[in-house]
């Protein structure tokens, strides 16, 4: 698939927001994010003439933009917490900072999901933020199906675990 700058600027422009936003719940930081958004679509320059239609590159973003994430995350060695334990006694609860509002339940399910190991929370992230099937993580992954099944029940559940110890405020009794 070749295409003019014009053509270029206008596949950037339509897949921009999801190439971000797959890298910002793998990263989670707004400016790393950014960066693995823009060296993305400078590969995607490059590799723009191998690819043969629009699917074709929506698939070939997802995969990259996930692929650079992990890049990015191993650079900087962050290392996401496992147990729920742990996570209650480093993390504020929502309710801590004053205010159980909707705003701040959506910045403590953001951090419960970046607290995930990194394999789950590419796979939460692929399958509910960007409602890819598990054989379609598989590919973008490069990982079998049962390890895609296998991570999203595993991170399921921790996040449930967490879920229950942090989100106590919100739950009606």
């Amino acid at each position: 698939m070749t295409a003019t700058g014009d053509e270029f600027r206008a596949i950037v422009e339509s897949h921009s927001s999801m190439v971000f936003s797959v890298a910002l719940r793998l990263v989670g930081d707004r400016g790393l994010a950014e960066e693995v958004a823009q060296d993305v679509f400078l590969e995607l320059h490059n590799w723009l003439p191998r690819l043969e239609s629009a699917d074709h590159v929506r698939h070939w973003l997802r995969r990259v933009a996930t692929h650079r994430s992990t890049d990015a995350l191993r650079r900087r060695k962050v290392r996401p917490e496992g147990q729920s334990d742990e996570w209650e006694d480093k993390h504020d609860r929502p309710g801590d900072s004053g205010g159980s509002d909707c705003g701040s339940m959506g910045v403590a399910m953001e951090r419960m999901l970046l607290s995930l190991p990194e394999a789950q929370r590419t796979v939460l992230v692929l399958r509910y933020g960007e409602d890819l099937t598990p054989e379609e993580i598989a590919r973008t992954t490069g990982d079998p199906v049962a390890t895609v099944k296998s991570h999203l029940q595993r991170g399921l559940q921790l996040l449930r675990r967490k879920g229950s110890v942090v989100l106590k405020e919100y739950v009606r009794g």
